[in-house]
């Protein structure tokens, strides 16, 4: 049998990294005023733990294999990008909510995929990762496109993105993550759709 420690260590920062990423989203929201180096530095910091976190998550392979399936790729682009943005916050203040735009656009289609995997495999309550993500990759295409341009709007809609992909991935780990305490090795047993009706 296999230790489900790793999945629930992952599952449990999953769930405090997305109430970070609601928190920063209802600051930014709340006080767009308060955009600037600083708030970009910690969103730099802040992406790359999550980053870090998707990478763990992703290797700690839980049953359904649906929550974290995506979580390579785009776990080492938000360490890539947390880390270059918290570095030199100045390089993106110009561009920093076209950049995110573009990742929780990236993230709300995965999870559209995410969410019809989870139907496939009984989870009941997988219209609610597919509604999470509709509404997150919306706020990540209005981040991308900024329709007026005024930096307190952007930071505004920065911190609606914040919230959405925060509710996204709480909604997606909650629902899709099956941690099952007598889970034999991958090499012993496969799951596959039909069996988990």
């Amino acid at each position: 049998m296999r230790s489900v420690i790793p999945m629930r260590a992952a599952k449990i920062s999953y769930i405090v990294m997305s109430g970070a990423l609601i928190a920063l989203g209802c600051v930014l929201t709340a006080a767009p005023e308060t955009f600037a180096e600083t708030m970009c530095s910690i969103m730099g910091i802040s992406a790359a733990i999550f980053g870090a976190v998707k990478l763990v998550s992703y290797f700690s392979k839980d049953l359904f294999r649906l929550a974290f399936q995506h979580d390579l790729a785009e776990g080492i682009l938000l360490v890539i990008l947390g880390v270059t943005t918290a570095v030199r916050p100045e390089l993106f203040m110009g561009i920093i909510g076209a950049v995110f735009g573009i990742c929780v656009l990236a993230d709300g289609l995965l999870k559209i995929q995410t969410a019809l995997d989870a139907r496939l495999f009984g989870v009941g309550k997988w219209w609610l990762i597919l509604a999470a993500a509709l509404l997150s990759g919306t706020a990540g295409f209005f981040l991308i496109i900024n329709p007026v341009g005024s930096a307190s709007v952007v930071a505004v809609i920065l911190g609606i993105s914040l919230i959405a992909e925060g509710v996204l991935n709480l909604i997606t780990v909650l629902t899709a993550v099956k941690i099952v305490k007598n889970q034999m090795p991958d090499d012993v047993i496969t799951v596959s759709p039909a069996h988990n009706h």
